[in-house]
């Protein structure tokens, strides 16, 4: 190891941070936060207050139709069998037991030497994330076994899981995010016979006690400077209107506003990008940001500060200008846990359209589209502005333009990743490139897959070299020093210019003072449709240099795979059900490039390379704990000269 490593790590992250976590560490090794819990005792009962107005079931009806209720109904019939879908993806049982019941410190202080144990898949379940179709499906049909349902899992998981003990109590995240589940499930469920007064009364009992755990370790969110710090700020506010008579309600209240609009004045930053630089957290942000805007009418006064809501305009603008306007998807951009706080819209994971619009009209007093999305702004109480264009994206006036093209037809689009970091990335993407065709991602950022794993899939795929960049050297652009921190990113620049709205130019300089390398990329789109994608290596000196274009493609059928000697030009050729995409590369050095094509860790075409390499290509990752084929086409030369490739992409519908 290298022991200069926390030294740059303090000098990167800031020494409030690294003071911050040492302290959090200190308090769980000595027991202080153990102690802290002991000082706490129960007291009366406190009241339970409604913080919602529920929507009109009406409203609601005429919205979903009879296919959105049918949808609904059948996600909540899953969760009342005891499954729910796990990270947005396929039906797994609701598992509440922890592994351990010791006190969350002890398992806190053994968390490391558990091998490769992914405690997410232990915490997701206990989010309660499940209660809202759940709870939507309830509100809709009155059907008594939904409520019951609820009240099940609830006392399951509260025999299995006393305060503050077992795994499920260690993440102060993790106790904000299921008591903001409490408070709407008691909201929602409060009608129902099932919800016998005694079980009310241990619901508000449970939300006081999750309130209990955040302020000792609020410090360690702190340090942390991300979501974290924003959802458990979340929390006490909502706990401290919800739970109005209990004694430490006005502490709550004012610590969760405190650090609510510090996060969202200095998490957001002048462009409206999140400061987690991930499409995924930054819809999770903005979800945080509804649940509070739905609870201004029981505060009875403006929560958000003015910089609140104006970086929040901009946080929405910047994410609607990433939506595919055929599909509601975004780029898979950064890290990508699988969170989706409150799913309250019967569409998938992956379409962002109910929080993009909703934020939209809340922050931005933007008008949007129509369509079944609008579910999630009436249980938020956003009122309704629309335009009358269903199924595409609304016109943007962003004071701060994005790395976009759009072609003129406006089929197809690209977002070419640029960002001059003021907060440590997640992922080396610097000038990845991300294309999309009617609602097909064409050019695929690969996502996270896992975060604690055995190696190689320790979060493996936030490395440059399986973006669709050129990396140098076989390095990558910044210095991985652990899984989720990457050094010396700070004296990176990275800046672009909008030639036209068909055409961009942008530069990266992390290659610059190890390799004397700085790479320029130009993406433009012709009249025709055709994408063109300029990658130049400048070089300061003539010793020779190793330079490697990739692009991560999908798993469609290739029809066409060739490398011309004479011209040293690939070509290949993809079919969907939908579309047929060509792609050919051109490199300048006068030699034979190597090539290789991987799909799902196996090779196709080309010669071997680095066997670890080649298990982690080929994948793409669309939620946490998945992933699926992809094509990984890898394009490596090795030259003196300035280096440059060209890549040609084009597209045709596939007939009949």
């Amino acid at each position: 190891m290298n022991w200069l490593l926390p030294f740059r790590a303090a000098r990167e992250l800031g020494l409030r941070a690294v003071v911050l976590n040492a302290l959090y560490r200190l308090g769980v090794q000595t027991g202080y936060f153990r102690l802290q819990e002991a000082t706490n005792p129960d007291g009366s009962l406190p009241t339970f207050r409604f913080l919602f107005d529920l929507p009109a079931r009406e409203s609601l009806l005429t919205l979903l139709g009879d296919d959105g209720m049918n949808e609904l109904t059948a996600a909540a019939e899953e969760v009342v069998a005891g499954r729910y879908r796990q990270f947005g993806g396929e039906p797994v049982d609701i598992n509440l037991k922890p592994p351990s019941l010791r006190h969350w410190t002890e398992c806190e202080r053994t968390a490391h030497r558990t091998g490769p144990m992914d405690i997410k898949f232990i915490w997701e379940p206990a989010r309660f994330g499940w209660v809202f179709p759940l709870g939507r499906a309830y509100h809709l049909t009155r059907e008594e076994r939904y409520a019951e349902a609820f009240w099940r899992f609830f006392e399951a998981f509260q025999a299995a899981n006393p305060p503050f003990l077992g795994e499920n109590w260690m993440s102060g995240q993790e106790a904000a995010l299921r008591l903001l589940a409490f408070v709407w499930a008691g909201q929602v469920f409060a009608p129902a016979q099932a919800s016998a007064p005694e079980r009310m009364a241990a619901l508000t009992q449970a939300i006081a006690k999750h309130a209990l755990r955040l302020p000792p370790t609020l410090l360690y969110a702190r340090s942390q400077n991300n979501n974290h710090l924003l959802t458990e700020a979340v929390a006490l506010y909502t706990a401290g209107l919800a739970l109005p008579t209990h004694p430490h309600a006005p502490r709550w209240q004012k610590a969760g506003l405190r650090w609510l609009n510090w996060c969202l004045e200095n998490q957001i930053d002048e462009t409206g990008e999140y400061v987690q630089h991930s499409t995924n957290y930054h819809r999770l942000m903005l979800q945080t940001a509804l649940w509070v805007f739905a609870c201004e009418r029981v505060a009875g006064e403006a929560v958000f500060t003015h910089r609140s809501r104006e970086n929040l305009a901009r946080a929405a603008g910047w994410l609607a200008v990433l939506l595919d306007p055929f599909s509601g998807r975004v780029p898979n951009l950064g890290p990508n846990d699988g969170a989706y706080l409150f799913p309250l819209a019967s569409l998938a994971f992956a379409d962002f359209r109910p929080v993009v619009y909703a934020a939209l009209r809340a922050f931005a007093h933007e008008a949007t589209p129509p369509g079944v999305w609008d579910e999630m702004a009436l249980w938020f109480g956003v009122s309704h502005r629309t335009i009358q264009n269903p199924g595409k994206s609304p016109p943007l006036s962003h004071p701060h333009p994005l790395p976009k093209v759009v072609a003129p037809g406006s089929n197809s689009w690209a977002y070419l990743r640029t960002a001059t970091f003021r907060s440590r990335p997640g992922h080396a993407d610097l000038l990845h490139l991300d294309l999309w065709c009617q609602g097909q991602n064409i050019t695929l950022d690969p996502g996270t897959y896992l975060y604690n794993a055995s190696p190689p899939w320790n979060n493996a795929l936030t490395h440059a070299r399986f973006h669709n960049t050129v990396t140098v050297e076989d390095a990558d652009q910044f210095t991985r020093a652990g899984r989720f921190l990457y050094l010396d990113w700070r004296h990176i620049q990275c800046a672009w210019r909008d030639e036209t709205r068909t055409a961009l130019t942008a530069y990266h300089t992390a290659y610059e003072k190890r390799f004397g390398v700085k790479h320029e990329r130009r993406v433009e789109v012709t009249p025709d449709e055709t994408w063109v994608v300029t990658d130049t290596l400048h070089v300061a000196s003539r010793r020779p240099h190793t330079a490697r274009l990739h692009w991560l493609l999908p798993a469609w059928e290739v029809t066409a795979c060739a490398l011309t000697k004479e011209s040293r030009e690939f070509q290949m050729k993809l079919r969907s059900p939908l579309l047929q995409v060509s792609l050919m590369i051109v490199c300048n050095p006068a030699q034979w490039p190597d090539v290789t094509l991987v799909r799902a860790g196996q090779l196709l075409w080309g010669k071997t390379g680095h066997t670890a390499d080649e298990m982690l290509r080929g994948w793409f990752s669309s939620t946490y704990g998945l992933k699926s084929p992809a094509l990984s086409l890898a394009v490596e030369v090795e030259s003196e000269e300035p280096i440059r490739f060209v890549t040609c992409i084009s597209f045709s519908s596939v007939q009949g």
